[in-house]
């Protein structure tokens, strides 16, 4: 078998990246040929195939007005994507093309290049790009799904790109280049992480296979060193629409004792730090570090207040067997069960969570019992090789039809 990888950034970057190096990797212990297609970036980790990879697009760099409407063109079809994945599947001829983060640098276009080529083709949704020209279905502090029951350019009215009127222009028109054009109708197969997500990608593309893949990680870690010392821990972005304001709040709300670590970084970071000094902002960390704090911590939260996919950060606290406190909001649902191995609360509820903190102190031996019962759910549902199973057997399902 010989999979054709693509994705716009070929280093560690954000989520995609993690499930993009995740399944390379994967595939190649399981002796998959692979072949890499993506961008060129200084941050590149190296590959046999780069002399493929197309021309850097920085969309935040200052430009002139010609420049401008050659890069609003390449943000709608990259010619140059195209070209360049026609010469790589002419010399490669792979079995299948798997997308991944392929919007505006790549363009969806290249699905088309792929398929007229005869290869099978796959989508992973990480997002959902797909209903929601701007990504987030996210606006002004609220979830919105105005392109999804209405016209995209609900997008421009709104000026859901930071706020200006061009770029929002721009994301319209390239949503409704990709209705005339029906690149994603050349797809086999869509990839989503969550049956929610799936829901809304189906409801813009009604005729496209959904397959239902969840996120995984390696089951094999250390379970050494796991306690609880007493504080509750947040890993990732500081936003609004992560929610972090709302969590520290809620801190602040406890009738209990409890600690609240922060990791990460964002524009929420100095006004957390001003407003909420019982909150412990640890900025960014990683490797052992970072894996100390979870094992140590009392429970996960993911206070999310924009749709999640398939969180990451739930996952890799039931690997530890860690309880997860989750808003209940897009995919999380599906991955906390309430009052089992975690919580869930209502998004954007200070008081409700603040609740829920005050519960896992109170109850000591509950907390110990959901540990264990989120590892036994992450053991029989989020391991990377029952994401590689699954993966595989679409490809082969795929392959065979």
């Amino acid at each position: 078998m010989k999979i054709l990888l693509v994705n716009k950034f070929f280093f560690m970057k954000g989520g995609a990246e993690t499930v993009y190096f995740q399944e390379r990797d994967m595939l190649l212990s399981e002796g998959v040929k692979i072949i890499e297609f993506s961008m060129q970036h200084e941050k590149n980790i190296e590959s046999e195939y780069s002399e493929f990879f197309v021309q850097n697009v920085d969309y935040y760099q200052k430009q002139t007005i010609k420049d401008k409407l050659a890069t609003a063109i390449n943000f709608i079809h990259n010619r140059q994507a195209c070209e360049k994945l026609q010469a790589l599947l002419e010399q490669e001829k792979p079995d299948l093309v798997h997308f991944h983060n392929i919007y505006h640098q790549l363009t969806p276009s290249i699905i088309k290049v792929a398929k007229q080529f005869g290869c099978k083709t796959v989508l992973t949704a990480h997002d959902t790009k797909i209903a929601c020209p701007s990504y987030t279905m996210y606006r002004n502090g609220h979830t919105c799904e105005a392109c999804v029951n209405g016209s995209v350019w609900n997008a421009t009215k709104y000026r859901c790109q930071e706020g200006s009127l061009s770029k929002s222009v721009l994301l319209s028109l390239e949503a409704i280049y990709q209705k005339i054009s029906k690149n994603y109708q050349y797809l086999d197969a869509i990839v989503s992480p969550s049956r929610f997500l799936g829901r809304f990608i189906q409801q813009k593309l009604p005729h496209n296979r959904i397959e239902v893949i969840v996120n995984g990680i390696d089951e094999n870690v250390s379970l050494e060193g796991i306690k609880d010392s007493g504080y509750y821990l947040y890993l990732g972005r500081l936003s609004q629409e992560k929610g972090v304001p709302t969590l520290a709040e809620a801190h602040q709300l406890m009738t209990e004792k409890a600690g609240l670590k922060i990791v990460g970084d964002g524009p929420e970071f100095n006004q957390l730090k001003e407003n909420y000094p019982t909150a412990e902002l640890l900025g960014f960390k990683s490797g052992e570090e970072l894996l100390t704090l979870i094992k140590e911590a009392k429970a996960v939260i993911v206070p999310s207040e924009c749709y999640e996919n398939c969180s990451m950060s739930v996952i890799e606290a039931m690997s530890y067997g860690k309880p997860v406190i989750g808003s209940k909001i897009g995919g999380i649902p599906e991955q906390i069960r309430d009052g089992i191995d975690g919580y869930l609360f209502e998004a954007g509820n200070a008081q409700a969570l603040a609740d829920k903190l005050d519960l896992l102190v109170k109850e000591p031996v509950k907390t110990i019992d959901m540990g264990k019962n989120a590892r036994e759910r992450f053991l029989s549902k989020y391991t990377l090789t029952k994401h590689k199973n699954d993966l595989l057997n679409l490809y082969q399902e795929l392959l065979k039809g």
